[in-house]
């Protein structure tokens, strides 16, 4: 995985500041500009070039536009922050870049600016500055800098845009980050599904698995490395392990159990599943690098679907022991297990909250699937889409936005879709077919 080396754009530092840079601000602290009756507005004009050089993906002047309307384009995805620009404002002028002439971005309806600048390095590298103003107060609020390798300039513009995000929202970064999901082609009785990789805006699209056989339920492992999820291989529904970095495959539990449902554990060192046989399921936790299971529930009915709270020491599951569909958590041993969904219908695939305040679910009910949330302990239940078939939610890594998949009713085609926690309407997320199972990636190093 390609490092990139964040670092203040401080006078002396290898990314040089321009010459006119001003004493360095005071240590930052979070400001909430335009409050939360309404997106924030956002100048992204292209970004200047100190001298324009060709690298492997083209020159650097014309890398500064590209890279403003990535950036704009992460924000407008946000729903919370709208740009303006690039087109229809005019570029920023590289003395400019640390003393922005306020007066005149603030007339074109910008209540912040995004300044910054790109630049070829002696090493080969890219270098890209970022900088947000508040055009209001006339004060620098974030300056950060990256340097990667050319080819991955997309990275550093997704990794500006969490930068003016959470600095003008309070909120963690998520842009930064790659999706994971079931591709599916073909009729509806008879789909084929393979798992595929891409960025949160649905670019560097890859295949991870062929299609011979289906595969679903794909969840990254905490540091983003792996992934583990269900296949069909041998026409059994098996948990296997997929090592990102170099494609090798391994069967979790060697045998012939029925295992599915997988997830790690925050840490990393454990994955829990369910084992099911002759209509009955539980659930068990197996050391990631291999071992023996270890079973948690013991009822009967199929227990399923199990989530780990972010400190590791709950697990929220799905359970079918009182007569329908409900959720219920446990400790990470498999004890204090009790019920927490009571709003009537059926609860299915809860995901816990990076935050740890709420658990996301799918209600089924009056014909409908429903994307929800529900405080972790239970109650507080909110619908968050009204759709005819939304389904298997998955968190962004800063807990304030929910991925799932919608189908659409009569085709049975699927889309990828995401919605805000505290209101919103659900957008679409791109991808080049239909889609499913989406598990979200933590933000990349």
């Amino acid at each position: 995985m390609t490092k990139f080396f964040s670092f203040l754009l401080l006078a002396g530092t290898a990314l040089a500041a321009p010459a006119h840079a001003q004493d360095d601000p005071p240590p930052l602290e979070v400001d909430v500009i335009g409050g939360r009756e309404g997106p924030t507005p956002v100048a992204v004009p292209v970004l200047p070039t100190p001298v324009p050089q060709m690298t492997p993906i083209g020159r650097t002047d014309v890398l500064g536009r590209t890279i403003a309307e990535l950036i704009a384009s992460d924000l407008r995805a946000t729903g919370i922050v709208t740009p303006i620009g690039p087109v229809g404002i005019r570029p920023l002028r590289m003395d400019e870049v640390r003393s922005p002439a306020f007066d005149e971005w603030r007339r074109t309806g910008a209540s912040a600016l995004v300044s910054g600048y790109v630049e070829l390095a002696d090493n080969g590298r890219l270098t890209l500055a970022c900088y947000v103003f508040d055009t209001v107060t006339k004060r620098e609020l974030a300056r950060q800098g990256f340097s990667v390798e050319p080819e991955d300039w997309r990275r550093a513009a997704h990794k500006c845009a969490d930068v003016v995000y959470t600095r003008l929202t309070g909120e963690g970064a998520f842009l930064d980050t790659r999706i994971v999901y079931v591709a599916e082609t073909g009729p509806k009785n008879a789909r084929v599904k393979r798992i595929a990789i891409m960025d949160s805006d649905g670019s560097n699209h890859r295949y991870l698995t062929e299609g011979k056989e289906t595969v679903i339920t794909p969840r990254f492992s905490p540091d983003g490395s792996q992934l583990v999820y269900m296949s069909y291989k041998g026409r059994r529904p098996r948990v296997y392990k997929l090592d990102l970095a170099t494609g090798r495959e391994e069967l979790l539990v060697p045998g012939t159990a029925f295992t599915f449902a997988p997830r790690y554990s925050p840490d990393g060192r454990n994955i829990v599943f369910s084992m099911g046989s002759y209509g009955n399921s539980d659930i068990y936790v197996v050391p990631a690098r291999g071992g023996t299971p270890r079973r948690l529930t013991d009822m009967p009915g199929i227990d399923t679907a199990p989530s780990y709270s972010p400190d590791g020491s709950k697990i929220v599951f799905e359970s079918d022991r009182s007569g329908s569909q409900q959720l219920y958590v446990m400790n990470a041993d498999g004890s204090g297990q009790r019920r927490i969904s009571f709003g009537g219908g059926q609860y299915a695939s809860p995901v816990w909250s990076p935050r740890g305040d709420l658990v996301a679910f799918t209600k089924i009910g009056g014909g409908q699937f429903r994307i929800g949330i529900m405080n972790a302990s239970g109650g507080g239940e909110k619908l968050l889409t009204s759709s005819w078939q939304d389904e298997g939610p998955s968190w962004a890594p800063n807990g304030r936005f929910v991925m799932f998949h919608r189908t659409r009713q009569g085709s049975g085609d699927a889309t990828l879709y995401a919605v805000p926690v505290d209101g919103g309407q659900p957008r679409i997320m791109p991808t080049p077919l239909g889609g499913s199972d989406p598990s979200w990636s933590p933000l990349q190093d």
